[in-house]
């Protein structure tokens, strides 16, 4: 996977956790849950769309304006490690361009070092995510 593959900020979380030792990623991802924005009010009774691969109720939609991407996501809080990377995408593609999220790599989630600390159903939910944000940003510019 190439930078130029990547929004700037999601490239630099990334970063951030490559540059951990690998027994620190986790610890990451788990603050990073602690991260993840409530959803504005204008989205309190927008409907959102499940992901039907993570074991936890996750729910995901975007908004497209201006040709640049914001994420909103609902996780539980009992589901760190996937409401941690709820934080990434909500984060990481806040503000990005349409282009450059639909360029976004479907195993992005691999990238990030955490494949040997997380569970193979876990990095399952973590594509179903991307794969959701992927398909709604394509049909809100389309």
């Amino acid at each position: 996977m190439t930078d130029t593959a990547l929004p700037a900020e999601l490239a630099s979380i990334r970063d951030d956790f490559l540059a951990l030792p690998a027994s620190e990623r986790l610890t990451l991802l788990l603050e990073l849950s602690d991260e993840l924005p409530e959803v504005p009010e204008r989205y309190a009774d927008a409907e959102f769309e499940r992901v039907i691969e993570c074991q936890s109720p996750v729910f995901i939609t975007v908004e497209v304006s201006d040709g640049k991407v914001s994420v909103y996501a609902k996780a539980p809080a009992e589901a760190p490690t996937t409401r941690g990377f709820a934080s990434v995408l909500v984060h990481g593609l806040a503000g990005a361009s349409v282009e450059s999220v639909l360029a976004l790599p479907a195993d992005f989630p691999f990238s990030l070092g955490i494949t040997e600390l997380v569970s193979p159903l876990r990095l399952n939910g973590m594509v179903g995510m991307l794969t959701r944000v992927k398909r709604q940003v394509a049909e809100h510019s389309a």
